[in-house]
Parts: C-alpha cells; structure tokens; sequence
C-alpha cells in the first residue's frame, strides 16, 4: 500500500513498531495500556523522522571524565518546536521530546472536526505572534517563528485536520514541518502530504485503506483521544 503514497509520506517497516500497533488496535487494550503503546510507538516513528530530518554540527569543546578535551555535538537546525494537536497528540509529545537532547518550546494547537462536514475548526493556538499572511503563506515571515516544527497528530483520518494544521504552521513561517503519527488513512496522507509538499515529511507506523462515513479509519484504532481519557461515549 506504501507504494500509492507521495514520496514524502514515509510508513515504518519496524517489526517491533507493526506489533506494538497490532496490540493497539485491540479493543481488550485499556487506557493504561493504550498510552503506553502510543509512546512506544512514538519513539520508534520519532527515531526514524528525527534521523531523516535533524542534522548534527560541531559545539564548544568540553572536557570528558578522564580530563581529555573533545568537541560537543549538537544538532541542527537551531529552532525547533513540537506541536501536539489536542488532544491527543499530547500523547506523543513525550516520546519525542525523550529523543531530542535539550529542551525545545512546546505550542499548541486546537482542532476538532465539525460533525457533518468532517471539516477542521481551530478552537486553539498558542504559536507566538502568530500573523497569518495575506496573501502566500511565505510573503510575510514570522522572525519567532521555529526553522522546524514537530507536528504531532497520531490518527490522520480525513487529513483535513493534519493539513490545516500544517497550513497554520506554515503561515507562522516554519520552514519546514515534520509530522509524526501512529495512522494514517491513504486518502488522508494523500491529503495532508499535498498540503505543502515541498515542506512536509509525515512518519507514520501504518496505513488502513479506508474511511468510514463518519471519518473514522477502518479497521483503525477507534478516537485515540477518547481511548486516553476515558471520554468514550461522552
């Protein structure tokens, strides 16, 4: 299925990372177990777009235990931020900030999808001095804006949501956006890929072929938000 996806759509090939999702789909996994898995499969998913999209260069020279001077390594670019989609993209947030190697902002973005339409309403945003421009998103840059935002969605049904939230990023003035999930529909990749294509990378762990009537992926993982917080049924 892999094979139908744009190029800057990259599924994961983890043994590991398709078992972890295969337990995740199980409607027997309680909340406990489901955060835990998003986690683990966060930090599998995060390895692999970190060591695609982050670079190192040379820092200061330190000293090691033994006395002996060497040069630090620190990694590139500069700005970074992470970026959950609530709710439930707080549930990765963890995973990949245990993978960066110092603390980076954390902002916030609030979307939930109308009933009917299955289209996106933002109800939140915390990105500093965030301007959408008026007319191309690029015309007006925004001088607080991070060079590379992680943008966490785990479940991208529709993509609508996905994709508006890397519009809103790219309004900011990010130069690139570097989405990680757990998965993904193939039209709702297609979707949020083709948003900003030459941007975007998504990392996800799998893809279902379809969607429901009412945007939910099938087979899928059920509301990953609801499953977290208890909220099902609400």
């Amino acid at each position: 299925m892999a094979h139908s996806l744009p190029p800057n759509v990259h599924v994961s090939t983890h043994p590991c990372l398709q078992a972890k999702l295969s337990q995740l789909r199980a409607n027997t996994t309680n909340a406990r177990e489901t955060k835990a898995l998003v986690h683990e499969i966060g930090l599998i998913v995060g390895c692999e777009a970190t060591a695609a999209g982050l670079s190192t260069r040379s820092g200061p020279k330190g000293k090691s235990h033994m006395g002996f001077e060497y040069t630090t390594t620190t990694i590139a670019p500069s700005t970074i931020s992470l970026v959950p989609i609530l709710r439930s993209g707080l549930s990765l947030l963890d995973s990949v900030q245990t993978l960066l190697p110092v603390p980076v902002p954390v902002h916030h973005l609030g979307l939930f999808r109308e009933p009917t339409t299955l289209e996106p309403v933002e109800y939140y945003n915390n990105l500093p001095y965030h301007i959408p421009a008026a007319n191309s998103p690029s015309s007006t840059p925004n001088s607080s804006a991070s060079e590379l935002a992680f943008l966490l969605d785990p479940v991208i049904a529709t993509g609508g949501t996905c994709a508006a939230a890397i519009q809103t990023l790219r309004e900011w003035g990010v130069k690139r956006v570097i989405v990680v999930a757990v998965l993904g529909a193939v039209d709702g990749l297609k979707r949020a890929a083709g948003e900003w294509p030459e941007g975007v990378e998504i990392w996800v762990a799998g893809v279902d072929a379809s969607v429901t009537d009412k945007g939910m992926i099938n087979p899928g993982l059920g509301d990953v938000g609801d499953r977290l917080f208890l909220t099902i049924g609400k």
